[in-house]
C-alpha cells in the first residue's frame, strides 16, 4: 500500500516521499481514508505509531479541497496537552505541508503572549494549541474560532488525567456546531469515552493496539538495587554499554535535577527538562538531544509524550512512576516505527509494588538483571513512596509544601510555566505531569 493510493494529492504525496516514508503505518492506512471522507473519528494508537501523519496528511487535503475566498480564518484546531506536543504537531503540519499555500502557527503558555497576538493578525489556517494559552487568546478575543471546519483533540486521556476537561467544553462552546471531529487517544478509558459520546458523531472506531500494550520491539529490563546506588549503577551502565541518547525518567523535579548533575561530574553530558524549566531551556535541550549532542536528557513525566525522536535507543526508569500507564508512555519513547528499543528500569525495594502493578497492566513479567557488585542488601526494608518521597528521593513534582494534594499547581512567578499536581490513583496523587497545566481545582494551564 503506497500514501497515493489512500487518495492523497501529489503534493502531499511529494512531502511526505521526502520525508523518507513510503509506505503508511496501520493507523495512517486506517484513518487517512476515513478523515478525507469527512466523518468523525475516535483513534487509538500507541505512541510511535505514525498517528501524527494519520491525521495531519488528510486534514491538509480537507483544507485544500475546499479553498476559502476572501480573508482567511482558523479553519482547522489541534488541541495538544503539552508544549513539546505543540510543537511537534505543528512542524508536522508544516512539514507535510510545505507544498501546499496553507499557513500554521502555534500557541502555548510560557512565552510572551504579544507575538502570537501579531501572528494572529495574518493569515492562519490551522491552529495547534494547549488549551490554557488558548483560553487566553479567547478572553482578550484575540484569536477567532468560529470559521472551524476540523478539530482534533490529540492525547485526549492525557488531556484529561492534567485536568483540561473544562477547558475543552470551554472551547468547545464557541467553535461551530458543524464541523468533523477527530480524537485521539493512547487510551480508551470511561472518562474518555464519555467526552467521544458528547463530542462525535457517528465516529469511526480505530484501534491498532491493544489497550496499555508496550511495543513488542522493546527489550524491557529490571535491575534490582538499593535506592542509595541507582546513581553508581546508572552511571556504571551508560559507560560500560557506551549508551548514547539516553532518555532517563525521574519521579521528581528536585530529583531529575541531582541527577543531571551527578551524571555530568561523571563526564557523561546531560540536562534535565521539567516545568520549572523555561521554555527557551527546555527548548534547548530537546534539540541537542535530538542531534546526539547531549547524551542523557533527565525528565519527570512531561517529556514522556512530548519528545518525538525517530529511533530512540534508550529508555530508563531511574524510578518506576505511580501510575501503571505512565510506564507504557515512558518507554513507548523508545521501540517506535519499526525500530528496536531498550527499555530499563532501576528498581529498589520501595518499588515492588509500583513494578508488580506494571506487569499486571502489560501482562507480561519484565526480565530481572542482576548486575553484579549491585546486589540489594537484604537488611534494608521497604520505605513506603508517599507524596512521591522517601529517602531515596525528593517531592513528587507538583507537591510542593503547602500545596494541595491533587489540586492546583504552584504560584507563578516571573511569568513562567505553572505546574500542577495530577490525577489521584490509589490514594496518592500523580507527579510529574506536563508543565502546560493546573489540575482538577479549576486552575488553568498557560
Amino acid at each position: 500500500m503506497s500514501f497515493a493510493s489512500l487518495g492523497l494529492s501529489d503534493e502531499l504525496v511529494r512531502a511526505v516521499t521526502e520525508r523518507g516514508y513510503t509506505e503508511p503505518t496501520p493507523i495512517q492506512a486506517q484513518a487517512i481514508p476515513v478523515i478525507l471522507k469527512g466523518g468523525d473519528l475516535m483513534g487509538g494508537a500507541q505512541t510511535g505509531t505514525g498517528k501524527t501523519a494519520g491525521f495531519t496528511l488528510p486534514l491538509l487535503q480537507r483544507l485544500m479541497a475546499k479553498p476559502v475566498a476572501g480573508k482567511a480564518h482558523i479553519r482547522a484546531l489541534v488541541l495538544t496537552p503539552t508544549r513539546e506536543l505543540a510543537a511537534q504537531v505543528e512542524e508536522s503540519v508544516r512539514l507535510y505541508g510545505k507544498h501546499l499555500p496553507l499557513k500554521s502557527m502555534m500557541m502555548f503558555g510560557g512565552v510572551n503572549i504579544n507575538p502570537q497576538i501579531k501572528q494572529l493578525h495574518g493569515r492562519v489556517d490551522i491552529l495547534v494549541a494547549t488549551p490554557g494559552r488558548l483560553l487566553d487568546h479567547l478572553q482578550q478575543k484575540t484569536v477567532d474560532l468560529s470559521h472551524v471546519e476540523i478539530l482534533v483533540l490529540d492525547e485526549a486521556d492525557r488531556m484529561l488525567d492534567m485536568g483540561f476537561i473544562r477547558d475543552i467544553k470551554r472551547v468547545l462552546a464557541v467553535l461551530p456546531k458543524q464541523r468533523q471531529n477527530l480524537l485521539f487517544s493512547a487510551t480508551f478509558s470511561d472518562e474518555i469515552k464519555l467526552l467521544a459520546d458528547g463530542l462525535l458523531n457517528s465516529p469511526a472506531l480505530i484501534e491498532v493496539a491493544r489497550r496499555n500494550q508496550t511495543a513488542e520491539l522493546i527489550e524491557q529490563r529490571v535491575y534490582p538495587v538499593d535506592r542509595e546506588r541507582k546513581r553508581a549503577l546508572l552511571t556504571q551502565l551508560i559507560k560500560d554499554n557506551n549508551w548514547f541518547q539516553v532518555l532517563v525518567f525521574t519521579r521528581t523535579k528536585h530529583g531529575a535535577n541531582n541527577l543531571a548533575d551527578h551524571l555530568n561530574k561523571e563526564d557523561i553530558p546531560a540536562m534535565a527538562i521539567h516545568g520549572n524549566k523555561s521554555q527557551a531551556a527546555r527548548t534547548r535541550a530537546l534539540a541537542e538531544f535530538k542531534t546526539a549532542k547531549l547524551q542523557v536528557l533527565v525528565a519527570t513525566d512531561i517529556a514522556a509524550r512530548g519528545i518525538d525522536i525517530s529511533e530512540l535507543p534508550h529508555v530508563v526508569n531511574y524510578e518506576l512512576p505511580n501510575v501503571p500507564e505512565d510506564y507504557v508512555h515512558r518507554i513507548g519513547r523508545t521501540g517506535r516505527a519499526g525500530s528496536e528499543g531498550e527499555a530499563s528500569s532501576l528498581v529498589c525495594i520501595d518499588e515492588k509494588k509500583l513494578l508488580h502493578d506494571i506487569e499486571r497492566l502489560i501482562k507480561r513479567e519484565i526480565t530481572v538483571v542482576q548486575v553484579p557488585g549491585f546486589e540489594p542488601d537484604p537488611r534494608i526494608k521497604a520505605e513506603p513512596i508517599l507524596n512521591g518521597q522517601n529517602r531515596g528521593g525528593g517531592q513528587r513534582q507538583g507537591q510542593g509544601r503547602g500545596q494541595p494534594r491533587s489540586g492546583g499547581g504552584q504560584p507563578r512567578t516571573g511569568g513562567g510555566p505553572r505546574t500542577g499536581g495530577g490525577k489521584p490513583a490509589g490514594g496518592a496523587s500523580r507527579g510529574g505531569v506536563p508543565s502546560s497545566a493546573q489540575h482538577r481545582s479549576g486552575g488553568r494551564g498557560r
